[in-house]
């Protein structure tokens, strides 16, 4: 039950009838050597620390190791009930989950890398926001996170999800593909349409540098999962629609490690480009002279 990318994915949802998280939770079976309630309860743990990790900052604001962010989900929170966000329900509870797990991920807290700890919060905002919008049971968005994981499984083996590789669109480029895809099989599209959204995805975020401030996993981090949450909202909106795209997500996660190998080194996190070298970044951060 093994596949090597999407197009052998998508001919074994054809062939089994399945969707694509479940294809996903029978490869983990197969070639992890666990039983099904194995590879469940795994993915319930990680639902709860999602879960924990998005919630916890919203309660009690923490500042970060590097003291550069810290608070800021809960001013969303706050925003949001007073019933002015601009956003919606499910834009408006997904960008606050995201950026609540950047905090607890840079004050040394548990998090999920789905797939990376800089990109940790785009995943569990999204498919937290549908749940508590839509309803949906754990064991739907369970499900749902299988199929998030077959995009980031696709994404390491032909590519990278390291920003030191390929920058920030290898990070929140794959974590919002991942997002896109599962809000896809969640709300009843067909695998094809999962790869659609995924694919859009990495469209609209292709080129998107690595350039944390300080060389810390803060600052614009937190902001770019919050962009990412919005990105696989749109895609997934659009591939629900029925909205095709001609460039497959093979050749998509292709191009974004060709582009991604083709960022000089200065925009792939080593803190000496983009955002990270702009004057009130170096006096924020104190790094440069």
């Amino acid at each position: 039950m093994d596949f090597k990318n999407a197009s052998e994915l998508l001919a074994l949802c054809a062939q089994q009838q399945l969707p694509v998280s479940e294809i996903m939770r029978r490869r983990e079976c197969e070639l992890g050597e666990s039983t099904r309630d194995e590879v469940t309860h795994r993915m319930t743990h990680a639902l709860e620390i999602m879960r924990a990790s998005a919630m916890t900052p919203l309660k009690t604001p923490v500042k970060s190791m590097g003291g550069l962010i810290g608070g800021e989900a809960r001013k969303l929170c706050e925003f949001h009930d007073l019933g002015k966000s601009l956003c919606g329900n499910v834009l408006g509870k997904g960008i606050t989950y995201a950026m609540a797990t950047l905090e607890t991920n840079a004050s040394m807290g548990l998090i999920v890398a789905s797939p990376t700890a800089g990109s940790a919060g785009i995943v569990p905002g999204m498919m937290l926001a549908l749940q508590e919008v839509y309803g949906f049971s754990d064991k739907k968005i369970r499900q749902a996170l299988f199929n998030a994981g077959a995009i980031g499984y696709l994404a390491m083996r032909n590519a990278t999800v390291a920003g030191a590789v390929g920058g920030c669109q290898a990070e929140v480029g794959i974590a919002s593909a991942m997002a896109a895809s599962a809000a896809v099989e969640l709300l009843g599209g067909t695998p094809l349409q999962c790869t659609y959204a995924a694919s859009t995805v990495l469209m609209n975020m292709l080129g998107l540098v690595c350039d944390p401030v300080g060389g810390l996993v803060e600052y614009p981090c937190q902001n770019r999962n919050a962009a990412g949450v919005s990105n696989a909202l749109i895609a997934a909106e659009m591939s629900l629609a029925g909205i095709p795209q001609f460039i497959p997500l093979d050749e998509m996660i292709d191009a974004m490690y060709t582009v991604g190998k083709k960022l000089p080194a200065e925009l792939r996190e080593t803190a000496l480009g983009g955002c990270a070298a702009t004057p009130s970044a170096c006096e924020k951060c104190h790094l440069c002279s």
